[in-house]
C-alpha cells in the first residue's frame, strides 16, 4: 500500500468536488480527493498516462483504494493553468542576465569553482619548486601563494574532515588525500593546521582502514581500477611529500608507466594500449620517468631502454606544452607534471619553468585554484544555442535596444552582436593537426586559450551556435564542412563518438559516449542540407550507425548515461537526467516523432518508441516539487540546470511529436514553474557542481544554470505559448 502520493495523477477530475480517478507512478489506481480549492482540467485520459500532477496546495489530501486508506502528505503540485506572465517574466529575466554575463569581446567566458583538488596540487608543485629549485617562483610570492593555499584549503574542509572537489562537494578520497599531503610536506609537517590534519587522519582512517602506506596505496588503486590516469599520479604526490615513507620503498608503491611508449608516433598510440587515457600523455611521461629514477625497473632490459628513451621522452614533452605553460589549462595536470620533474632531478627544464609560471598565474586572490582556466568556447555555444530557443534570433535585445532608430539600425545592432560571436567562433577552430593529441584539422576545443584541444562535445557545439547566428552564411559553412568530417572521421566503429580521439576506447574516459553522440547527430543534423553530396553520404551512413549505437546503450527503463556530468547523491554517481535529455533532445530535433525520415538508417520505428521511453523516464523521476536531480535518489535534491534541462529535452519532444500534449504537458508547467519560481527569488544561480572535468573530478559552472535555464524556458513558451 502506498502511503504517500507523491507520484499522484488524476484522470476524470471533477471540477467542483476534486474527486477522480489518481494514476500513480507505479500505475496503481485509487479514487482521490483532495482539498477544496484543488480542481482539475476535465480531460480523458488512459490509464496509466503520466501528464501531471493534480494541484494540492495544502497538507492531507485523502484518497481510498482498493488495499485501504492512503493519505496523501505535503503534495505541491501545478495548477491547471500556468501563470503564464511569471513565465514570461522570468524567461525576459534569464535573457537579461545572460546577455549581461558576456565579457567585453561580446562572448562569454564563465567561471568554474575554486577546487580542492587543484589548490592541494599547486601547493605541493610550489613547495617541492621552493625546496629544489629556489628563484624558479621568486620569493616571497612562492611563500604567499603556498601559505593562501593551505589557509584556504583549510577554511573549506567539509564538517566531516575531508574535502570535495568543490565548496559543494561531498569528501571523496581522491581529494582527502592529497589535501593531507600537502599539508604533510610543510615544514612543521602541518603543525599550524592541527586540527585540520587531524580531522583529515580521522576521515581518512575511516575509509581506508590506516594511513599506513600500503593501505593508502591499496585504497586509491582500487578507486580507479585499471585505470591509471589519475591513481599513480596521485601516489607520485603522496611518495613526493613521504606520506608512502621514505625510499626506493615508498616508491615501489608507485605503479610504473611505460613513458618509453611517448617516443613512437603519435599515430601508434592507441594501438600501444597506453595505460592512461588519450589526454593524459604529459602525465604518463613526467609521473613515468620519476617513478624510474626513484625506482628503476628490477628488469635489466626494462631499465637500459627506459634510461635510453629518457631524453627523447623530454622532448615530446616539451614539444606538446602550451606557449603559456598548462596542459589542458588544466592545473593539475601541470602540477602532476611539474612536481614530477622537480622532484626528479629535472628542476632546470623549460617545461618546469613554464608550467610554474601557469600555475602562478592561474592563482585567485583567495588562494584557491580552479579545476581549469575557463571553458569559454562551451559556454560561448550553450549561451547561443540557449538565446535562439526564444525567438527573434539570439541578440534581439541588442536590436530593441536600438527602439526610436531605424529598422535597419535596429537589424544592424543585433547582427553586429552576433557577427561579433561568429566571428570568435570561426578563429576557435582549428585549421591544422594538434600537436597534443594529433586531431586532425577542423575541431574546437573548450577554450580559446592555447592549452585547448579539439574536442567533439566542444565541435558539435559549435557547428550549431555558428548555424544559430545566421550570419557570415558561405564562411560558416566552409567550417561546418570541416567540422561535420572532423565529427565522421572520430566516429568509432560502435558507431558512438568518443571525446578526443578514435579507438581509444579501452579506458573509461575514452569511449564512445551517448550524450556526446546525440550532440554530434544534432550539429550534422542542421548542416546536412548545404553539405556536398559526399559529406551528406557520409552523414546518412554515420547517422545511422550513430542510432543503433544509442538504442544499445539505452538502459531498460529508457534513460541513458552521459559521460562528462554526474550526480554526487544517485548511488553510481551516473546523471542520467543530463544523459537522457541530450539524446531525447537529439531524438526530436532530427525528427523520429513526426515521419519517418530519421528512421530508415537500420532500426525503423523502434527510434519513436525509444524516445518515448526516454521521456516517460523523465517524466517518472520528476520530483514533487516539480524539478529534476541527476535521477531517481530519492534524497537528491532538485537542481536549476537539471530541471532547466529536462524541461527543454520534455518540450523539444512535445514540439517534435514524440508524445502527446496531454501526456507531456503537466510535467513541463510544473517544471516551468519550479523554474520561474527561482528565477523571481534569484535562487536559479546557484551552481551545481553536475560537471565531471578529467578523470571524474566534479566542478560547478557558475554560467550552466543561466544558459540551461533561457534554453529550457525559451523552448517551453514555443510549445506552451500554443497551447
Amino acid at each position: 500500500m502506498r502511503r504517500h502520493y507523491d507520484d499522484l495523477y488524476l484522470r476524470d477530475p471533477d471540477a467542483e468536488t476534486g474527486r477522480g480517478i489518481a494514476l500513480c507512478g507505479n500505475q496503481t489506481k485509487h479514487e482521490g480527493r483532495g482539498p477544496d480549492e484543488t480542481s482539475g482540467d476535465g480531460r480523458t485520459h488512459e490509464a496509466g498516462d503520466v501528464w501531471g500532477l493534480w494541484s494540492v496546495e495544502q497538507e492531507g489530501g485523502f484518497g481510498s483504494c482498493e488495499l485501504g486508506i492512503a493519505i496523501g502528505i505535503g503534495i505541491r503540485g501545478l495548477r491547471p493553468e500556468l501563470r503564464m506572465p511569471l513565465m514570461e517574466e522570468a524567461l525576459q529575466q534569464a535573457r537579461t542576465a545572460l546577455l549581461a554575463a558576456r565579457t567585453a569581446s561580446g562572448i562569454w567566458a564563465g567561471t568554474l569553482s575554486s577546487s580542492a583538488l587543484s589548490t592541494a596540487t599547486a601547493v605541493v608543485a610550489l613547495a617541492l619548486s621552493r625546496r629544489m629549485a629556489p628563484g624558479v617562483v621568486p620569493e616571497p610570492q612562492c611563500a604567499v601563494l603556498i601559505e593562501g593555499g593551505l589557509n584556504w584549503l583549510a577554511r573549506h574542509a567539509n564538517a566531516d574532515g575531508g574535502w570535495g572537489d568543490t565548496v559543494l562537494s561531498r569528501s571523496n578520497l581522491s581529494t582527502t588525500t592529497l589535501v593531507w599531503a600537502a599539508f604533510g610536506l610543510m615544514e612543521d609537517g602541518g603543525g599550524r593546521w592541527k586540527a585540520v590534519v587531524d580531522a583529515a587522519e580521522r576521515w581518512l582512517t575511516q575509509r581506508v582502514g590506516a594511513l599506513d602506506a600500503e593501505h593508502v596505496a591499496k585504497a586509491i588503486l582500487d578507486r580507479y581500477a585499471s585505470d591509471r590516469t589519475f591513481s599513480v599520479p596521485i601516489l607520485t604526490l603522496c611518495a613526493l611529500t613521504g606520506r608512502l615513507g621514505a625510499g626506493s620503498v615508498a616508491w615501489r608503491r608507485v605503479i610504473a608507466l611505460p613513458f618509453e611508449l611517448s617516443v613512437f608516433p603519435a599515430t601508434w598510440y592507441a594501438a600501444l594500449r597506453l595505460p592512461v587515457v588519450s589526454y593524459a600523455l604529459p602525465a604518463l611521461i613526467a609521473v613515468g620517468y620519476a617513478r624510474h629514477v626513484h625506482a628503476p625497473s628490477r628488469n635489466p632490459v626494462v631499465r637500459w631502454v627506459r634510461g635510453l628513451a629518457a631524453g627523447r621522452a623530454m622532448s615530446v614533452l616539451e614539444s606538446v606544452q602550451p606557449s603559456n605553460g598548462g596542459f589542458l589549462e588544466a592545473i593539475p595536470l601541470t602540477s602532476f607534471v611539474v612536481m614530477s620533474l622537480v622532484g626528479s632531478g629535472r628542476a632546470d627544464s623549460v617545461v618546469v619553468r613554464r608550467g610554474l609560471g601557469f600555475i602562478v598565474d592561474s592563482a585567485l586572490s583567495d588562494g584557491s585554484w580552479r579545476i581549469d582556466t575557463n571553458l569559454s568556447t562551451w559556454v560561448t555555444t550553450l549561451a547561443v544555442q540557449g538565446l535562439s530557443m526564444g525567438g527573434g534570433g539570439a541578440f534581439a535585445e541588442e536590436g530593441a535596444a536600438a527602439v526610436g532608430e531605424s529598422v535597419e539600425t535596429e537589424r544592424s545592432a543585433s547582427t553586429m552582436a552576433a557577427c561579433r560571436v561568429c566571428d570568435w567562433l570561426l578563429a576557435q577552430q582549428y585549421r591544422v593537426r594538434h600537436p597534443y593529441t594529433n586531431a586532425a584539422a577542423g575541431g574546437w576545443a573548450w577554450t580559446d586559450l592555447p592549452g585547448g584541444v579539439p574536442d567533439a562535445d566542444d565541435t558539435s557545439g559549435a557547428l550549431l551556435a555558428l548555424k544559430h547566428l545566421g550570419v557570415r552564411t558561405e564562411r560558416c559553412r566552409e567550417a561546418a564542412e570541416l567540422g561535420g568530417r572532423w565529427l565522421l572521421d572520430l566516429q568509432n566503429r560502435d558507431g558512438g563518438i568518443p571525446t578526443f580521439c578514435r579507438g581509444w576506447g579501452r579506458l573509461p574516459f575514452d569511449r564512445s559516449s551517448a550524450d556526446i553522440t546525440a550532440h554530434a547527430l544534432r550539429a550534422w543534423s542542421v548542416w546536412e542540407v548545404e553539405m556536398p553530396e559526399a559529406i551528406r553520404s557520409r552523414i546518412r551512413e554515420g547517422r545511422g550507425r550513430a542510432l543503433k549505437f544509442l538504442a544499445r546503450m539505452q538502459e531498460e527503463e529508457g534513460a541513458w548515461g552521459p559521460l562528462w556530468f554526474g550526480n554526487e547523491s544517485e548511488l553510481d554517481e551516473v546523471n542520467r537526467v543530463y544523459g537522457t535529455s541530450r539524446v531525447l533532445l537529439a531524438l526530436a530535433e532530427i525528427g523520429v516523432g513526426r515521419s519517418g525520415e530519421a528512421c530508415d538508417e537500420g532500426i525503423g520505428s523502434d527510434l519513436k518508441a525509444r524516445a518515448r521511453r526516454a521521456a516517460m523516464w523523465m517524466c517518472r523521476v520528476q520530483k514533487v516539487d516539480g524539478g529534476w536531480s541527476g535521477g531517481g535518489a530519492m534524497e537528491a535534491v532538485s537542481s536549476v540546470e537539471e530541471t532547466a534541462l529536462a524541461v527543454e529535452s520534455l518540450s523539444a519532444a512535445l514540439e517534435g511529436g514524440v508524445m502527446s500534449r496531454e501526456e507531456l504537458e503537466g510535467s513541463i508547467r510544473r517544471g516551468v514553474e519550479w523554474l520561474a519560481d527561482r528565477v523571481k527569488d534569484g535562487r536559479w544561480r546557484e551552481a551545481s557542481p553536475i560537471g565531471f572535468y578529467f578523470a571524474k573530478l566534479w566542478y560547478s559552472e557558475a554560467l550552466y544554470p543561466l544558459v540551461y535555464t533561457v534554453a529550457a524556458l525559451g523552448r517551453a513558451r514555443r510549445v506552451l505559448g500554443s497551447a
